[in-house]
């Protein structure tokens, strides 16, 4: 397959690709390359792509039409793979316009690709934060998504019902994934998982909001990954007599989580084990915008793909630390 993706200098970006060009498949990557964080991190991740004769890229900003038209012309997809945005729930409350550039604007310019190279997939990334503080668990798709509790949710959630318009007017087939707290090698530092090896590993505080009560569905990056490749081939039809696909659109939206919710102080543990060392704890109260926990129904990704994400707490957290040292010894410390 030709697969452009957006996104590949990110976290799931990054795996995607690389997973992608493993099977022999071409891929044309798109990134803005901010410096939300750091930029170093990205630039490693990048190199590692650009080592394949498969893989190219274009370094640009979602917002620069002109830009991504060309990239995506160029690329002449089959498939069209949307990951990139303005992701982190408490930077919503810092920098809002970055969220409505990149998860409005940025969106509704790759929603025009799609409409004009009419891929024979589209597939898109939203968040198991549209679910906001949904008290009915685990959480599935056909659960109501109307009430965020920050602007990342509310633009991810209005990216679904965008996306759920083009492939109703244009016939765009369209999957919108919902990840669940995804973390592994060569993730994001703003994250907890990355965030507290870190802050373990060089002695400080780590913060521990609702004073560490609550849950996440922490879902390893490999068994993401492996979500989204399997999905690619699950082509939603309209009047399939699929249920899980819109009535009026080929169009479904797929949770990809463990479904296995962990409690943060488990996490904290699991971590410490790792590490072989202790956290410093500063307990605090919620932040706003926070969830009291996330839990994943992955029900509907195991019938249509036949898996369901499976590596242990203690794999992934393993994982994590390993190739955080690693990284430490070859490239110096997270830029923050």
């Amino acid at each position: 397959m030709r697969v452009f993706v957006t996104g590949t200098a990110g976290f799931i970006g990054f795996h995607l690709a690389k997973r992608l060009l493993e099977a022999g498949h071409l891929v044309d990557g798109y990134d803005g390359m901010t410096p939300y964080y750091d930029p170093g991190l990205k630039e490693a991740r990048r190199a590692i792509l650009l080592r394949s004769n498969g893989y190219r890229d274009t370094i640009a900003m979602l917002e620069d039409m002109e830009a991504l038209t060309r990239a995506a012309e160029q690329a002449a997809p089959d498939v069209i793979i949307h990951l990139a945005a303005q992701a982190g729930v408490r930077y919503s409350l810092q920098n809002p316009r970055a969220y409505v550039d990149a998860n409005l604007v940025g969106a509704f310019n790759v929603m025009e690709i799609a409409r004009l190279l009419k891929p024979r997939h589209f597939l898109w990334a939203s968040t198991s934060s549209v679910y906001g503080a949904s008290p009915t668990v685990p959480f599935h798709e056909s659960d109501r998504t109307d009430f965020p509790l920050t602007l990342y949710a509310a633009t991810k959630k209005a990216g679904e019902a965008m996306a759920h318009s083009y492939a109703h007017l244009w016939s765009i087939p369209t999957t919108m994934f919902r990840f669940f707290t995804v973390y592994g090698p060569w993730g994001r530092p703003d994250m907890a998982p990355l965030k507290f090896v870190d802050a373990i590993e060089n002695d400080r505080v780590i913060d521990i909001y609702n004073h560490g009560d609550m849950s996440r569905d922490f879902t390893y990056v490999a068994d993401l990954v492996e979500g989204v490749v399997r999905l690619i081939d699950c082509v939603p039809q309209r009047d399939s007599g699929d249920d899980s696909v819109s009535p009026v659109a080929p169009y479904r939206v797929v949770n990809i989580g463990r479904g296995a919710p962990v409690q943060l102080l488990d996490f904290i543990e699991t971590i410490e084990r790792a590490l072989g060392k202790k956290a410093k704890r500063n307990y605090l109260d919620m932040q706003p915008g926070d969830v009291p926990r996330t839990f994943a129904s992955a029900d509907l990704l195991e019938r249509l793909t036949g898996y369901r994400p499976q590596t242990s707490l203690e794999e992934g957290v393993a994982a994590l630390v390993e190739w955080y040292r690693e990284y430490r010894r070859a490239h110096g410390e997270l830029a923050y």
